[in-house]
């Protein structure tokens, strides 16, 4: 009779499937300081998630960006032209 492990394998495509399906915020602070005196101060926030659950959650800030959608070209600023005299 052989003995079967209990040991489920994870690999690098199941965790990222899962990461991507529930979504994963990272948080930290970041501080500078010299002799006591805080230079500077950065909060870092990272959300990791999938299109759709980014939506879900109410996140959907590259739909407006122009840079980040295809839109009509006639829209970009032309380019100065001078008076004629």
């Amino acid at each position: 009779m052989a003995v079967q492990s209990g040991i489920q394998t994870t690999n690098l495509a199941d965790i990222l499937e899962r990461v991507l399906d529930k979504g994963i915020v990272i948080a930290g602070d970041i501080t500078i300081s010299l002799a006591q005196v805080e230079l500077i101060n950065i909060k870092v926030r990272l959300v990791v998630a999938s299109v759709d659950k980014a939506i879900e959650m109410g996140i959907n800030w590259w739909q407006q960006d122009p840079f980040l959608h295809s839109g009509p070209i006639d829209t970009l600023p032309q380019p100065n032209n001078p008076p004629s005299a």
